[in-house]
């Protein structure tokens, strides 16, 4: 008997020592998302470029479309080569150019006929080489 009472004694204390339960939460923050964190704006806002008046585009004449290519440019022997009676082929163009076929057709397309307001035509001849040529 001595033994129940002991095992008796020993468990007794470990039985008081337990705390009361707390009443309130723990003031703990809410977990937050697991997401990238947002940019913080910046304080200065930048100011917008200056735009210059815009003007009525107008459409420049073969003569002085012609005059804004410098002498001896690539621009001016296309031009040259455009001109002449019955025109030049692709293949004279990138010749005279050292140019690659697409970028020769998007020189006519884009500076000739675009920019420069030329009139450009294109035919095929009968051994179905295209050429290109411009009045003037």
């Amino acid at each position: 008997m001595t033994t129940n009472t002991e095992e008796q004694t020993t468990t007794q204390p470990a039985a008081a020592v337990r705390e009361p339960k707390a009443t309130q939460k723990a003031n703990v923050a809410p977990r937050k998302p697991r997401v990238a964190p947002t940019k913080s704006k910046s304080g200065k806002k930048a100011t917008p470029p200056k735009k210059a008046p815009k003007g009525a585009k107008s459409a420049k004449p073969a003569k002085a479309a012609a005059a804004g290519s410098r002498q001896g440019s690539k621009t001016a022997k296309i031009l040259d080569l455009l001109k002449r009676p019955g025109g030049a082929t692709l293949s004279q163009i990138m010749k005279a150019t050292g140019w690659q076929p697409h970028s020769v057709r998007g020189f006519i397309s884009g500076t000739l006929g675009k920019k420069m307001g030329l009139a450009v035509t294109s035919a095929k001849g009968d051994d179905g080489e295209r050429s290109y040529s411009v009045k003037g």
